[in-house]
């Protein structure tokens, strides 16, 4: 939604761009701490409750933001709306409890999907809102489809028995957690500005390195932990979480490509010169062509696996940069590009959540789709450093202003490409469900009942 608003922002606000870039990080910071931690909240106390809790920051934040008279609160109003990215997960963990398994696969495929509408329909209507009305209206209606969503989640939506009542929650391990993701994000978000060798860029990777390590360590000490290792360390979830990281990477590099192509001028000889709008406009087919195929990426699921899914999305993806780097002159060949890619996409971010709540306890399902969906935000915040910075590096000089070259976004797109392969490898190598891990899940939900 605030894509379209990232230059006009430090006009409105009448300051630099480097501190309107906080209005981005501290929705990426906020994000990272509470989806691990809202997962393993609704798994103590109910992952509804949980959902309509964190709509809460939501709609507060869009209301700020909404009437911001300065950055500063501006950057208020998008952390308290970062925490509500916690219910994403959450709404994907509650379909274990709700829907037959029969229909499992398809729900969580179709769920997933919501995710790529929602960024595809997001823009143009971003764009449509800042050319045609005032940019806060854009927060004000945010605000009310949150209202809208709460309530229809609290009429409609059954109140579910919490998988791990009576647990304790992991306050130190919630802290070590916040402190290790703020300072690893801040290091990857802000290194290109504040220097890669800088003191304080690598001070926050020390920080982040010592923090994740002890808090690794007393997570696998702890009773009741808030990310249990034994299943995060099980083969199928470890490269499953490891195979996010690398997917939310090759997603993320079309989406900071194709917009600045499509907008630059035709002067540059390799721009295509849209206007927001229409480069929206171009945008959007791709994110509905998930809606259109999660339904067939479930049943492709129940006939073959979640892992046979994965690898087929990712395969997908990485043919999508191939058509990218065949059809960048044009807008119908971003436009085909987006549509590849977001059909890899469409099989892929369905069968990530079935593949963890496929191999852990169902008293753990929110806490474990929770971190995973960290991991997937991680490989997207990473995503856009080193596109970010690989633009920075490659520029032309046009009309006195640097802008990245032509030969810039070719390299991002072969990096979009080479990481998802390497993404449909790691995928590959995701095991089976052998017939005594079966009841793996079962297992360590007894053993957790026995302990307390």
């Amino acid at each position: 939604m605030v894509t379209p608003l990232i230059p006009l922002f430090p006009g409105i606000f009448e300051t630099s761009a480097s501190n309107t870039a906080w209005i981005i990080t501290a929705t990426l910071l906020a994000g990272a701490v509470a989806v691990p931690i809202s997962g393993r909240l609704g798994d103590l106390f109910g992952k509804r409750r949980m959902i309509l809790i964190l709509a809460i920051p939501l709609i507060l934040g869009a209301i700020i933001c909404a009437f911001a008279p300065s950055v500063q609160l501006m950057i208020v109003g998008r952390a308290l709306q970062g925490l509500g990215s916690g219910m994403v997960p959450l709404g994907i963990a509650m379909l274990r409890d709700l829907v037959p398994r029969e229909r499992l696969a398809a729900a969580i495929a179709t769920v997933s999907a919501t995710l790529g509408v929602g960024g595809a329909i997001g823009m143009p209507i971003a764009a449509g809102v800042v050319e045609f009305s005032n940019w806060r209206v854009l927060f004000l209606g945010s605000a009310v489809i949150t209202l809208l969503v709460a309530l229809a989640i609290w009429k409609f939506i059954p109140a579910m028995a919490a998988g791990a009542a009576g647990q304790r929650f992991d306050g130190l391990g919630a802290v070590g957690l916040t402190i290790g993701l703020v300072s690893l994000i801040l290091a990857v978000s802000q290194g290109a500005n504040w220097g890669w060798s800088s003191a304080l860029t690598l001070g926050l990777f020390a920080l982040a390195a010592v923090s994740l390590v002890l808090w690794g360590l007393w997570e696998s000490r702890t009773k009741d932990p808030l990310v249990d290792l034994r299943t995060a360390v099980i083969p199928r979830v470890l490269l499953t979480n490891i195979a996010s990281i690398f997917v939310g990477f090759g997603m993320y590099a079309s989406m900071l490509v194709m917009p600045q192509i499509l907008q630059m001028p035709t002067s540059t000889g390799y721009g295509l010169g849209q206007s927001i709008l229409a480069a929206g406009m171009w945008m959007a087919p791709a994110g509905l062509m998930m809606m259109f195929l999660s339904p067939m990426g479930g049943r492709l699921t129940d006939a073959k696996g979640p892992k046979f899914t994965l690898v087929l999305g990712v395969c997908i993806i990485a043919a999508g940069y191939v058509v990218g780097l065949l059809g960048m002159g044009s807008t119908w060949g971003l436009l085909v590009t987006g549509l590849v890619i977001n059909s890899g996409l469409a099989f892929a971010y369905g069968a990530m959540p079935a593949l963890i709540m496929g191999s852990v306890p169902m008293s753990e399902t929110a806490a474990a789709n929770g971190f995973n969906a960290l991991m997937r935000s991680l490989g997207t915040t990473i995503g856009a450093a080193v596109i970010g910075l690989v633009l920075a590096q490659m520029t032309i000089d046009f009309h006195g202003v640097v802008i990245p070259s032509e030969t810039g976004f070719r390299m991002a797109l072969i990096l979009g490409g080479g990481i998802s392969v390497l993404a449909a490898i790691l995928a590959a190598f995701i095991p089976a469900v052998a017939k005594n891990q079966a009841t793996t899940a079962v297992v360590l939900d007894q053993e957790k009942v026995s302990a307390s």
